[in-house]
């Protein structure tokens, strides 16, 4: 595997700034496996579950071999970055035990996370709350608790952040373009570099502590280049700060990690060593704290779904495709195949064999009374002739923002069950 430099690690390394010191993520690198285990697949603990466990209903396994391999992977490609867990992409108590036992840090976006991390054993210092959408009294709840580190990107949220958390060490978060992601996020969140810098000056003025800036390139990122763009944007925004007293230190290099879906992606050492190159470019000799917020990145292939075929038809005796109806839909855990942006790998079996022989084309949709419950129509998806009411499919890669997204009861079909194995 490719390391970034010594020289490059070296001058990324020590900051000198006096204010709250983020450790970096450092795996114990002789426990890594030699092997790659199988990303996106059905790895051999699923298969046991699923073979030994009958469910009435969908249910979500998870691997957690591959989410412990997956975060020792990044946390070696990124050697000098924190690695804080997105938990919003999976909070199964398993997922946050074994990557609390690893040593990550935790990305919270709710008083809700606060507290199931607490709940876990996780010590308030090892959280950061990364929603620039807060209440102001979970803002005072998670400062009460000693949570540290704030996101903001508006005036009204700086105010909030100096009464009910004053002294805060808060950083802002800047637009990207998000090209280049299967999943954008590139409007809801984050301001202007420009207004970046009037809202970092505020924050300094109204008592609170300026630590640095953060970005996301967008979910399921294939463009290695896209940090580049965001770091010199960010370089700037230090630059100028520094001109009027203000020292920032603190880079969030946000996620936007990929798992493994319908296409292949770069490994962890690609991205770490783009982010590596890219940071070396702009912040030689800066002394700066890196951190990182993957989600999907982590946990996405250590997870599959089980699934049945509720009905199979079409919707006229001359139409070649048909309709595949499964037991789960968009409300359900499939919310990320809107706009058929997320394209998950499927696997057909009955009575746990997978189904091979002709395969023709499909439509899938979900089992909800909403005309909007249809997940794949134009991703060119092909099942088995043979696929009946009854059989299982399968829906690999989806560790990450299904369970979280299951509606609670829509049309009385229940959430999503999630089991660690």
């Amino acid at each position: 595997m490719l390391q970034p430099e010594a020289g490059v690690r070296a001058r990324l390394r020590t900051s000198t700034d006096t204010r709250r010191p983020i450790p970096a993520s450092k795996p114990l690198l002789s426990l890594v496996p030699a092997a790659t285990p199988p990303r996106g697949e059905v790895t051999d603990a699923i298969r046991d579950y699923f073979a030994a466990t009958a469910h009435e209903h969908p249910v979500l396994a998870v691997d957690l071999s591959v989410v412990e391999w997956n975060y020792r992977a990044l946390a070696r490609a990124l050697p000098e970055t924190a690695i804080y867990y997105a938990v919003k992409a999976n909070p199964a108590n398993g997922v946050v035990d074994r990557l609390a036992a690893l040593g990550c840090r935790f990305d919270v976006a709710s008083r809700g996370e606060i507290e199931l991390c607490l709940a876990r054993g996780v010590d308030a210092s090892r959280l950061s709350f990364g929603n620039t959408i807060k209440k102001e009294r979970d803002i005072a709840f998670a400062h009460s608790v000693g949570v540290p580190l704030f996101a903001f990107d508006a005036e009204e949220e700086l105010e909030k952040l100096a009464r009910s958390a004053p002294g805060a060490e808060v950083f802002c978060r800047i637009l990207t373009s998000g090209e280049g992601a299967d999943w954008p996020l590139s409007r809801k969140f984050g301001c202007t570099p420009s207004m970046a810098a009037t809202l970092l000056r505020k924050a300094a003025e109204m008592g609170l502590t300026p630590r640095g800036v953060s970005f996301h390139v967008g979910s399921q990122q294939s463009d290695l280049a896209q940090w580049d763009g965001a770091l010199a944007e960010t370089a700037a925004l230090f630059a100028e700060l520094a001109q009027d007293g203000i020292e920032l230190d603190l880079v969030n290099i946000g996620g936007g990690f990929p798992a493994r879906y319908r296409d292949d992606v770069a490994e962890a050492d690609a991205y770490g060593n783009a982010i590596m190159a890219a940071l070396e470019k702009h912040f030689a000799g800066m002394g700066i704290t890196t951190i990182a917020e993957p989600g999907r990145g982590l946990v996405g292939d250590a997870g599959v779904i089980r699934s049945e075929v509720v009905l199979v038809s079409k919707k006229d005796a001359g139409e070649d495709e048909r309709w595949i109806y499964l037991d789960i839909g968009k409300f359900s855990g499939l919310a990320e195949t809107m706009d058929e942006a997320i394209k998950y790998r499927l696997t057909a079996t009955r009575e746990g064999t997978e189904l091979t022989g002709a395969t023709g084309p499909v439509i899938l949709a979900g089992p909800s009374c909403d005309s909007a419950d249809i997940l794949y129509e134009k991703a060119g998806y092909a099942m088995p002739m043979s696929l009946r009411a009854g059989d299982e499919v399968l829906i690999l890669a989806t560790g990450a923002y299904t369970s979280t997204y299951s509606s609670v009861g829509f049309n009385g079909f229940p959430p999503l069950e999630t089991v660690c194995v």
